[in-house]
Protein backbone atom coordinates (compact mmCIF):
# COMPACT_ATOMS: atom_id res chain seq x y z
CA UNK A 1 0.00 0.00 0.00
CA UNK A 2 2.82 2.40 0.89
CA UNK A 3 4.57 1.75 -2.43
CA UNK A 4 1.38 2.63 -4.35
CA UNK A 5 1.08 5.93 -2.47
CA UNK A 6 4.74 6.69 -3.16
CA UNK A 7 4.39 5.93 -6.89
CA UNK A 8 1.23 8.05 -7.12
CA UNK A 9 2.99 10.92 -5.36
CA UNK A 10 5.95 10.77 -7.74
CA UNK A 11 3.63 10.57 -10.74
CA UNK A 12 1.67 13.58 -9.50
CA UNK A 13 4.86 15.59 -9.02
CA UNK A 14 6.02 14.66 -12.52
CA UNK A 15 2.65 15.72 -13.92
CA UNK A 16 2.85 19.08 -12.13
CA UNK A 17 6.37 19.55 -13.51
CA UNK A 18 5.26 18.78 -17.06
CA UNK A 19 2.33 21.19 -16.80
CA UNK A 20 4.62 23.91 -15.44
CA UNK A 21 7.12 23.36 -18.22
CA UNK A 22 4.31 23.53 -20.78
CA UNK A 23 2.87 26.76 -19.34
CA UNK A 24 6.21 28.53 -18.78
CA UNK A 25 8.69 27.02 -21.26
CA UNK A 26 11.51 29.57 -20.88
CA UNK A 27 11.21 30.43 -17.19
CA UNK A 28 14.15 28.30 -16.07
CA UNK A 29 16.50 29.65 -18.74
CA UNK A 30 15.56 33.26 -17.89
CA UNK A 31 16.14 32.66 -14.18
CA UNK A 32 19.57 31.16 -14.80
CA UNK A 33 20.65 33.97 -17.12
CA UNK A 34 19.48 36.66 -14.64
CA UNK A 35 21.37 34.96 -11.84
CA UNK A 36 24.54 34.80 -13.94
CA UNK A 37 24.35 38.52 -14.73
CA UNK A 38 23.65 39.57 -11.13
CA UNK A 39 26.34 37.36 -9.59
CA UNK A 40 29.30 39.28 -11.06
CA UNK A 41 31.98 39.46 -8.34
CA UNK A 42 33.33 42.84 -7.27
CA UNK A 43 36.97 43.71 -7.87
CA UNK A 44 39.39 46.29 -6.53
CA UNK A 45 39.58 49.35 -8.78
CA UNK A 46 43.34 49.74 -8.27
CA UNK A 47 44.88 46.26 -8.37
CA UNK A 48 42.04 44.20 -9.88
CA UNK A 49 41.90 41.51 -7.18
CA UNK A 50 38.54 40.12 -6.11
CA UNK A 51 36.99 41.68 -3.01
CA UNK A 52 35.75 39.26 -0.36
CA UNK A 53 33.45 40.56 2.35
CA UNK A 54 32.76 44.18 3.22
CA UNK A 55 36.34 45.16 3.98
CA UNK A 56 38.63 46.86 1.52
CA UNK A 57 41.39 45.38 -0.56
CA UNK A 58 44.71 44.16 0.89
CA UNK A 59 46.69 46.35 -1.51
CA UNK A 60 46.35 49.21 0.99
CA UNK A 61 44.53 51.55 -1.35
CA UNK A 62 40.85 52.31 -1.10
CA UNK A 63 39.32 49.83 -3.53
Amino acid sequence: MLIKVFILFLGGMALIGLIGKWLFPGAINRAISKRAVLAKPSRCRDCGRYLIGKGGCDCGKKG
